[in-house]
């Protein structure tokens, strides 16, 4: 049974550089994600691809590739009609690569000088005797490739090398090995998306006898159908009788006719790695990002880090120490200056610039803040908030495959670090509403000063009689209100209005604390959720960002729409 090689499906060149742009976009939106082994394989085929379409289109490499002792050189050789490549007992015979051009040599020294194969093992087919008889192979370039199986560990290496690299290749194979199970599952296999660019010859089928010739072919179709490989052209070849290569000899002018294995090598590229690399995207996530919940117990835990309770519980009573002693009877006033202020204590001002959305200055070039006072967490809000951040992160990545949720959480915790000072910064920067002097406090400062200047003028007035009496001088008449001398009420009636004023005052003073300090917790609360949006949050969607990059990218590169 004979098959020619049929061509595949045409490769539209624009559409493979747009596969190919895409396979770049993936390892852009991967990188710094995903463990750096499993994009090897992508990160080849940029480089290599981009460098064979940068090469001669008008060239098509293609490789003999085979056991010992399969005729490799010897069908090379044959195709060539010259002897170039060494044919001998003693295995392995071929130890590096040689090469035949049908055509200029010049056009195919920059594919070659790529592929690595040495000057002196590179061959012209161009003969004046040929006439045309070899223009329909003009721009082929084959390759006979070492022995895969060879005891020399080199040559393997150097095979696998360079069937990366070729566009086309032809397994040749003998009736003795081709059953051999190194040449299936170590090479057949791992070209089933590479098909169209697969052909498999039964090389030395003089040895056998003509009636079993078919039997061969056929138990061999059954081996390659197995391997994946179901439609790939099966060929019997000698290279003895002349005639024993017409058939490869007219697939090969017909692929080199098509310009199109190149292209297809790479197509199959391309789909190989898109393939391994399927399991690392799947279906797009239900969020974008954190629920609501996750980011509220992120900032519950950040503000038990940043000490906001001791904060907010300092405002309070800094309002209610400035407004009594703001407010308060002048005469006991110097006591509150002995106690200092629970804000100005732990290196908080408690008012600061204009504030924009609840938390610091909204000035590009706001000055430097000074490290405040505030006490160091505790063990258990430090744990609180490695709990919070790994919530964060489970409920962000819980949905992706693997490795996308350990990127997740690698993502959430990379900037831990850095949230101590952070906070500290946010508190230190952030209005915390705690007026120095608001008009009402100086009013009822005046008039506390009026009643306790009203009271010092009473109680003047009585010394200065007093006085008088003592020193036997006349006393003057004392004005009366009713039946009360005037210094007698301008005294008591100073002293009255004065803690009138200070128990009237004293319930406002406490309502007007406690709404600071609820202010004040807004804005605190603001402040500190904008460093878990900037040093956890936000990673954690530039993560995310990056697998739906990934994703859409993977499946353009899988030729999707």
């Amino acid at each position: 049974m004979r098959e020619a090689l049929r061509g595949g499906q045409r490769v539209d060149p624009d559409d493979l550089i747009t596969r190919l742009d895409a396979v770049r976009r993936f390892l852009t939106a991967v990188d710094g994600h995903l463990p750096d082994e499993r994009l090897v394989p992508a990160h080849t085929l940029v480089e290599r691809a981009g460098t064979r379409l940068a090469l001669s289109r008008d060239h098509t490499v293609v490789a003999l590739a085979g056991a010992t002792g399969s005729g490799k050189s010897s069908l090379f050789n044959a195709l060539a009609r010259l002897d170039l490549s060494p044919v001998g007992v003693r295995r392995p015979t071929t130890g590096v690569a040689h090469a035949c051009v049908w055509g200029p040599l010049d056009g195919a020294n920059r594919l070659l000088d790529w592929i690595g194969v040495l000057p002196r093992h590179r061959f012209i087919r161009e003969s004046a005797l040929d006439g045309d008889d070899e223009s329909a192979l003009h721009g082929l370039v084959l390759l006979d490739l070492p022995d895969f199986d060879s005891v020399q560990h080199a040559h393997r290496l150097e095979v696998d090398r360079l069937l990366g690299l070729v566009d086309l290749v032809i397994w040749v194979v003998d009736p003795q090995k081709y059953a051999d199970r190194l040449v299936h599952t170590a090479y057949l296999r791992e070209f089933h998306r590479h098909r169209d660019v697969t052909l498999v010859v039964l090389n030395q089928a003089d040895r056998l006898p003509p009636a079993e010739v078919p039997r061969v072919l056929d138990d061999l179709r059954r081996l390659l159908d197995a391997d994946g490989l179901t439609g790939v052209p099966l060929l019997a070849t000698t290279a003895v009788d002349p005639s024993g290569t017409t058939e490869l000899r007219a697939s090969l002018e017909s692929t080199v006719a098509e310009r199109q294995a190149s292209l297809r090598r790479l197509a199959g590229d391309v789909d190989t790695v898109v393939e391994r690399l399927a399991d690392l995207v799947g279906p797009e996530p239900a969020g974008t990002g954190p629920g609501a919940a996750g980011t509220r117990a992120l900032t519950d835990a950040l503000a038990g880090t940043a000490g906001v309770p001791a904060v907010t519980t300092a405002v309070e009573q800094a309002y209610r120490h400035r407004a009594t002693g703001a407010t308060g009877w002048p005469l006991v006033r110097g006591w509150r200056h002995l106690r200092p202020d629970p804000l100005r204590r732990l290196h908080l001002p408690g008012s600061g610039g204009p504030v924009g959305s609840g938390g610091p200055a909204d000035e590009p070039t706001a000055r430097p803040v000074a490290a405040t006072s505030v006490p160091d967490p505790t063990a258990a809000q430090r744990s609180a908030l490695g709990l919070a951040v790994r919530a964060v992160a489970e409920q962000a990545g819980g949905e992706l495959p693997v490795p996308w949720p350990a990127a997740v959480t690698g993502a959430a915790r990379s900037r831990l670090g850095d949230v101590p000072d952070a906070l500290d910064r946010a508190v230190a920067g952030t209005d915390l509403g705690v007026p120095e002097q608001p008009l009402w406090w100086r009013l009822v400062g005046a008039l506390q000063w009026l009643v306790t200047l009203t009271a010092v003028a009473g109680l003047a007035w009585l010394v200065l009689g007093y006085a008088l009496g003592a020193l036997g001088l006349p006393d003057p008449d004392e004005p009366m209100v009713g039946e009360v001398p005037l210094p007698t009420l301008l005294f008591l009636g100073g002293l009255l209005a004065g803690l009138l004023v200070a128990a009237v005052t004293r319930p406002v003073v406490r309502w007007a604390a406690r709404r600071t300090r609820l202010r004040a917790e807004r804005r605190l609360t603001a402040a500190v959720a904008g460093v878990g949006e900037e040093h956890v949050l936000t990673p954690v969607r530039t993560v995310l960002t990056s697998y739906t990059d990934a994703r859409d990218a993977l499946r353009v590169a899988a030729g999707k729409k």
